[in-house]
């Protein structure tokens, strides 16, 4: 339950921030042309507000309503989510929103998406500055990598270390990284001293959404961290940072298969064979009844050199901007697998965003998630579908290269689609989440 509230609290806060950051870009601009902003809400109030205010001479009401599925500005003379039919009735007056020049309309339509973007980029940037960039490069993982069964299918064994794909160099794992990895024609690894090709099919991203598989992860070398008290390991004298290597002759380069061999030997004595600062060591421990040495294992960042990264105040921009671009592109890149039949199944609503929020509240994690989901909504927000920006900024491109505006009951029928769409695809998404939680 406490688990539940801090992936809540998180989703909830983090998509408050990106829709108040949204809406205030279309705020912003419309004032800047002398436009009236009649309302500007965080959530939606269909019915009542949670809480509202309008300052005293001001045009504009601002509130929080109790369906959070986003937010709003009403802006004077245009045909939004509102549906405000009346006020489209009468005639046009300086203040609205179609009494404006087309190009002023078109920019307070994308400001929106280029307000989310530019918070993208701050929030990477200040993360850089706060707390740098840190990963493990690929050749400083000696146990290669862990990687599912479909990337097994095709010719990837454990261990493999990513060397290029199609000639351009893989330098740690990252969504960057899987999008050049499936969209390559061939990968080259290194396993064990040999240099290695694997022929990467088309379908390989379409196979991995399909099994739901995590292509692959950085492999847990069985490096002591910890001997329990009271254990074989600690009457033996393993000590923190050896490294197991065998089992009775059985070489054990991962975690994993330091669990298989020890399987076979439940409460017995085995011969361990281990690097201890470079040198070789070999003695006798006990195992307990399940097969347990005794030894709590060290992290990744412990066993492998991780590099970090740090940025000073004006360094950190340059930095944002590029893992701005680069989440954006990658996204964009993966949305063509949306338009599968594996890709629609993957499809997740509220419930799929708030499990990639940390159990544990982290504001690393969730300052890099917000970002994230910052790119995605500007993305979404620009695609041309009636009822979002981008669906306003397809007509207003219209309008400007053929200077006739589009008839306004064509407008209503085009915004009423689009929310009937967005309606279809939100309840579709979320019921993915239903489905998955109850039968998978």
């Amino acid at each position: 339950m406490e688990t539940f509230l801090i992936k809540t609290v998180q989703l909830l806060l983090s998509l408050s921030i990106l829709v108040i950051v949204h809406e205030f870009g279309h705020f912003i601009f419309a004032r800047m042309f002398k436009v009236r902003v009649e309302k500007f809400y965080l959530f939606f109030d269909p019915w009542f507000s949670l809480f509202k205010f309008k300052p005293k001479n001001s045009h504009t009401e601002y509130g929080i309503g109790w369906l959070p599925l986003g937010g709003y500005v009403k802006i004077a003379g245009m045909i939004d989510e509102s549906m405000d039919r009346e006020q489209m009735k009468q005639p046009a007056q300086p203040w609205e929103f179609r009494s404006k020049p087309a190009w002023q309309r078109l920019l307070i339509m994308v400001a929106g998406v280029v307000f989310n973007f530019i918070l993208a980029v701050f929030i990477y940037s200040m993360i850089a500055y706060t707390w740098g960039t840190s990963y493990i490069p690929f050749k400083n993982a000696y146990a290669g990598m862990e990687y599912c069964q479909s990337a097994r299918d095709i010719g990837f064994q454990n261990g493999d270390i990513p060397l290029t794909a199609d000639g351009a160099t893989l330098d740690f794992m990252s969504s960057e990284t899987l999008q050049k990895i499936v969209e390559a024609r061939e990968v080259e690894v290194l396993r064990g001293t040999d240099t290695v090709s694997i022929a990467i099919p088309q379908d390989f991203m379409l196979r991995l959404i399909d099994k739901e598989e995590q292509f692959a992860m950085y492999r847990i070398p069985p490096v002591v961290y910890e001997a329990a008290d009271h254990t074989g390991a600690q009457q033996a004298g393993l000590q923190k940072g050896d490294r197991i290597e065998s089992i009775n002759g059985k070489t054990t380069p991962s975690l994993d298969e330091l669990h298989q061999v020890l399987a076979n030997y439940r409460d017995t004595t085995v011969t361990v064979a281990f690097l201890r600062n470079g040198v070789q060591h070999s003695t006798q421990v006990k195992t307990d009844s399940v097969g347990a040495l005794g030894i709590l294992i060290s992290p990744l960042s412990e066993s492998y050199e991780v590099v970090t990264e740090h940025y000073g105040f004006w360094e950190s921009f340059p930095k944002g901007i590029e893992l701005g671009v680069d989440k954006l592109t990658s996204y964009v890149s993966s949305m063509k697998y949306v338009f599968t039949k594996e890709g629609a199944q993957s499809l997740g609503g509220f419930g799929a965003i708030g499990s990639i929020f940390p159990e544990q509240w982290n504001w690393e994690a969730f300052w890099s998630m917000t970002a994230f989901l910052s790119v995605i909504l500007a993305f979404m927000n620009i695609l041309p579908i009636p009822a979002l920006d981008g669906g306003h900024v397809l007509f207003l491109l219209y309008e400007v290269i053929t200077r006739r505006k589009p008839n306004d009951k064509f407008m209503e029928y085009a915004q009423m689609c689009g929310m009937i769409f967005l309606l279809l695809l939100l309840v579709y998404a979320n019921g993915n989440d239903i489905f998955r939680f109850f039968f998978k």
